[in-house]
């Protein structure tokens, strides 16, 4: 099987959190287990949105719309072990109608290893409608370098 290979352009990170790494996150092989990983994505995903929308003049627009993760892909590179504080810094790109893809490059700061590459595909939904919708335009703005592709989501 062909290995996945993940690089992000090093100008698209837009926020950073830290978050530490519980001993309940910890596997029997004594390191930062993959589920507690995604968990710690999730966590840096749910900061940055909260972070955009707290700022957002247009929060009525954005209040009506979630987010939905449509697939995530990691590669791991280091492990990360019990007290250690993690940075997630968290980027968009690859833009289309719906969505698009947010990053995350995940580094211990202590000793500058890089830990983990993951993106994480989303698009925006509408529960009350229970249907994908379009970005709205004030997610959209906040990010002017983000590229755009030409894809439509598959609404089936």
């Amino acid at each position: 099987m062909a290995r996945l290979k993940l690089e992000f352009p090093e100008d698209q990170y837009y926020y950073s959190t830290h978050l530490t790494v519980r001993v309940t996150d910890i596997n029997s092989a004594n390191h930062l287990g993959n589920d507690s990983m995604i968990s710690m994505i999730s966590e840096a995903r749910a900061r940055f949105l909260f972070d955009l929308r707290s700022g957002d003049g247009e929060a009525a627009e954005t209040e009506q719309v979630g987010t939905i993760v449509t697939d995530l892909a990691t590669t791991y590179r280091n492990e990360a072990h019990a007290r250690d504080q993690l940075l997630f810094e968290v980027g968009v790109m690859d833009f289309n109608r719906y969505g698009g893809d947010i990053t995350f490059r995940i580094t211990r700061p202590s000793d500058g290893a890089l830990i983990a590459l993951a993106k994480s595909g989303f698009v925006f939904f509408s529960y009350a409608r229970k249907e994908v919708m379009p970005m709205p335009a004030s997610f959209a703005s906040k990010f002017p370098r983000v590229n755009w592709v030409d894809r439509e989501v598959d609404r089936a």
